[in-house]
């Protein structure tokens, strides 16, 4: 597993810090179905950008956003996000790939023929 980094640490505590800043531990915040409800929400954003054309710097803001979001996410669940990457990409580069409909995807590909 790879070292934290020092832009990893900083960007972890800045997310906190706006946490703390507004109280989300006890004012709703943390709660995980609306951080889920968020996500889903900057995701659409994310979308707009995407099928409207939309600049690159503006696209570069609503996935920051995301990822705030999902920094977040690690903070109010109490889990290590950077442990839980390293981990996932670990069994991700293990996983062959495959076309399907014409576009790659690296799966577990569980319950096909």
């Amino acid at each position: 597993m790879n070292e934290n980094t020092d832009s990893w640490k900083q960007m972890m505590a800045a997310v906190q810090a706006f946490h703390d800043k507004h109280d989300f531990r006890n004012t709703g915040g943390e709660e995980l179905n609306y951080r889920v409800a968020l996500m889903a929400e900057e995701l659409g954003e994310i979308s707009s950008c995407v099928t409207k054309g939309k600049s690159k710097h503006l696209l570069a803001e609503e996935v920051a956003d995301l990822l705030i979001l999902l920094m977040g996410t690690g903070i109010a669940a109490d889990f290590d996000l950077n442990q839980a990457f390293w981990e996932k990409m670990d069994k991700l580069m293990k996983r062959e790939s495959r076309m399907v409909n014409g576009r790659i995807r690296v799966s577990e590909f569980r319950d096909m023929e």
